[in-house]
């Protein structure tokens, strides 16, 4: 029987995951355009949080790390936590790992999803109707941009980047801000590092607004890292070890638990290569929160209050909101209703087990749709070194 296992989504977990299944010699189909997010919904200039030993993607076939695609093109190496990547060459790198790895990709959409007899049918905007024995979500970002109910109800038709309203996700060339004034909503290191694009880019003036009273922090270089704890990819510390070495535990703490964690682990803080950019040219406005936004003439005025309620207003030709991700099934509409209405859920994303299923039998998450079950290293590419492994072995030893 060859019925093929549909993997959805071609960013780095559904690459991995697609290499992981044919290593084991599954049949598999991928959908989607690859590194789709990374390629046209962040910003031109960024660069990467993550240090180098955490940005390969992983796969059991051996030659397909991040310095194994910089020796193979003959780019520079990035091998050291000093070393800072573009976002250009990690699209470049996935790129690679995907010509390499998943060269038959198939770049179309997938429209539909719907279980029946089994098995599910999947429909393809091609027109093409298919069987699958199972399915792997891995849209990433994909539909879970944030945007606070304050901005929301100023922007009933939702966010757009020519608007006087925007989530970060929506942007690709922040030039388009030279000359404006610009305030960035968030504290995080999209906010952060949005905000000195702008102001790097032309923007008149740019001002960050975080509920926060020391809303703008940075982390710590390489050699201030505390010696006395342990390391892991994201700096020296007991909790970010068991979180990325011991990322199975994760779904036995309580749900409250669970969605806290992985909104607050590793939180708002910029990196600390932004510090030297960000001071002197970015403003801040840190201690309040938005009461509420109004539009007048096409542009936001932002109504603000302290812990003292008293505030002010803000005026700006443009708001753009670096707010993060929430995962929301509803978001994934190519899952047919009666197929979501079956997703037991938990903690703010589906309830999984030991090997990413969800509750409806051969329906999978990975990537940030699994952080509520694993913790917060699913939301960065060195998840794929828990994640894509588990799964495909629970994939083989479901089909007997």
């Amino acid at each position: 029987m060859n019925t093929p296992v549909a993997v959805i989504g071609a960013g780095p977990y559904g690459l991995s995951t697609a290499a992981h299944l044919r290593a084991r010699g599954m049949p598999v189909r991928v959908f989607g355009q690859p590194m789709v997010s990374w390629r046209a919904h962040m910003p031109a200039g960024m660069l990467l949080k993550s240090t180098p030993s955490a940005s390969s993607i992983h796969t059991p076939q051996p030659g397909h790390t991040l310095v194994d695609f910089c020796d193979a093109v003959g780019e520079r190496r990035y091998e050291s936590d000093w070393d800072i990547i573009p976002v250009e060459t990690f699209v470049r790198y996935g790129q690679w790992f995907q010509e390499r790895l998943v060269p038959d990709l198939e770049q179309v959409r997938v429209v539909s999803v719907d279980r029946r007899g089994g098995a599910f049918e999947l429909k393809l905007d091609s027109g093409e109707q298919f069987r699958a024995r199972a399915v792997v979500v891995a849209t990433g970002l994909t539909g879970f941009a944030r945007l606070p109910g304050e901005l929301a109800a100023a922007v009933p038709d939702g966010p757009s980047p020519s608007g006087p309203v925007s989530h970060s996700s929506q942007h690709h060339d922040l030039s388009a801000f030279a000359g404006r004034d610009v305030v960035v909503v968030g504290a995080g290191q999209s906010a952060l590092e949005s905000a000195v694009l702008l102001a790097e880019q032309g923007a008149r003036s740019v001002r960050i607004v975080a509920r926060g009273r020391s809303a703008v922090n940075f982390g710590a270089p390489p050699d201030r890292q505390p010696r006395l704890r342990p390391e892991s990819p994201f700096g020296n510390a007991w909790s970010l070890y068991a979180f990325s070495y011991y990322a199975q535990g994760f779904r036995y703490l309580p749900a409250p638990s669970r969605q806290y964690l992985v909104k607050r682990v590793l939180g708002p803080m910029g990196a600390w290569w932004l510090r030297e950019r960000f001071v002197g040219r970015v403003q801040v406005t840190a201690g309040r929160r938005i009461r509420r936004v109004r539009i007048e003439d096409g542009r936001p005025v932002l109504s603000l209050a302290g812990p003292d309620g008293r505030g002010g207003e803000l005026a700006a030709d443009h708001v753009l909101a670096a707010t993060g991700y929430q995962v929301d099934l509803a978001a994934l509409d190519f899952l047919g209703q009666g197929l979501r209405t079956e997703i037991a859920v938990g903690a703010g994303g589906p309830r999984l087990d030991a090997g990413f299923r969800s509750s409806v039998p051969g329906l999978y998450f990975t990537g940030l749709a699994a952080a509520a079950s694993f913790g917060p290293v699913m939301r960065f590419v060195c998840g794929t070194d828990f994640a894509s492994g588990r799964l495909a072995r629970a994939l083989v030893a479901a089909r007997g």
